[in-house]
């Protein structure tokens, strides 16, 4: 089993981007996801910044994808996709149909997890297209994959999101910018002030949801580490970590060690806790409410 690291979520300074992906390069981490994902305005870096970035990290033996925008709202964001889709060195992973269009029947392609691969059929669809790996939709359960994973298309990779908090949602409206009453075409670039995104409280202070700019991610942290056993059965090939700002290297080290087994998986959830940003939370996978963290059978 493969751990990948999935696409930059955040809005980063330029510098502190390049020196993660220094660190990256020297991690126990498979696979690597480069791009921006979530909002066109986040100039830090530009797509030879990324390709920059790329071109390091296969150097130091990593597999390396780019990953394209989820919400294409300007002819320019088109424009960046299809720069994208025609790089011409790195695969690709498609995070909109639009990105699938150019990519089908052309070169082998990620179908990432907000395409909403949800049955045989759709999944097999996407295989004839070209798609190499799948990613499984975030709120999907461990039986549903399991019955995904016995029609699965011969040569299809299954990737599945395991820690990080969620991207659920995306909009054309910017709620960061929203929240210091400013306008998105004018948010003085506010991302930059949340490094792992901006909390939303209930009035009762619980924390609820996590405003990342055009995105929406839950306020806990999805956590399936003490699940890789039940996902190296179900025959998943890679699993996706989400990158934040602090701890990485330690996060990736301790799911690098469950996969190994030379912690229980027990053992490195226990010693991820104090390394995450908020509480863990993997009621998804066990077909509960996405918030709950339940128990895994041998931990009791």
């Amino acid at each position: 089993m493969k751990i990948a690291l999935g696409p930059l979520l955040y809005y980063w300074q330029r510098e502190a981007v390049f020196s993660f992906y220094d660190a990256v390069a020297a991690s126990p981490v498979d696979v690597v996801y480069l791009g921006e994902t979530v909002c066109s305005r986040r100039h830090e870096l530009r797509l030879a910044d990324w390709l920059d970035i790329a071109t390091r990290l296969r150097a130091a033996g990593k597999e390396v994808v780019l990953s394209t925008q989820v919400l294409l709202e300007s002819g320019s964001d088109v424009g960046t996709m299809h720069r994208i889709t025609a790089n011409g060195d790195f695969r690709v992973e498609a995070n909109d149909m639009g990105a699938v269009h150019r990519l089908a029947g052309k070169l082998p392609f990620v179908a990432g997890p907000h395409l909403n691969l949800y049955n045989p059929a759709s999944l097999q669809w996407m295989a004839s297209l070209g798609a190499c790996r799948w990613v499984m939709p975030l709120e999907m359960k461990q039986g549903d994959l399991a019955l995904l994973q016995q029609n699965r298309p011969p040569g299809l990779e299954t990737e599945v999101f395991a820690y990080g908090r969620m991207p659920l949602a995306y909009s054309a409206r910017c709620f960061t910018a929203r929240q210091r009453n400013l306008p998105k075409d004018d948010c003085r670039f506010s991302c930059l002030d949340h490094p792992d995104g901006l909390m939303l409280r209930t009035r009762e202070s619980e924390e609820f949801l996590v405003l990342n700019g055009t995105q929406t991610q839950s306020a806990r942290v999805y956590n399936l580490v003490d699940a890789l056993e039940d996902m190296r059965v179900a025959g998943v090939d890679v699993v996706r970590l989400s990158p934040q700002a602090q701890h990485m290297a330690e996060v990736i080290a301790l799911f690098d060690a469950a996969r190994k087994q030379v912690l229980t998986p027990q053992e490195a959830l226990a010693r991820m806790q104090p390394l995450m940003p908020e509480k863990g939370c993997n009621g998804y996978w066990h077909g509960r409410p996405g918030l709950e963290q339940v128990a895994s059978a041998v931990a009791g």
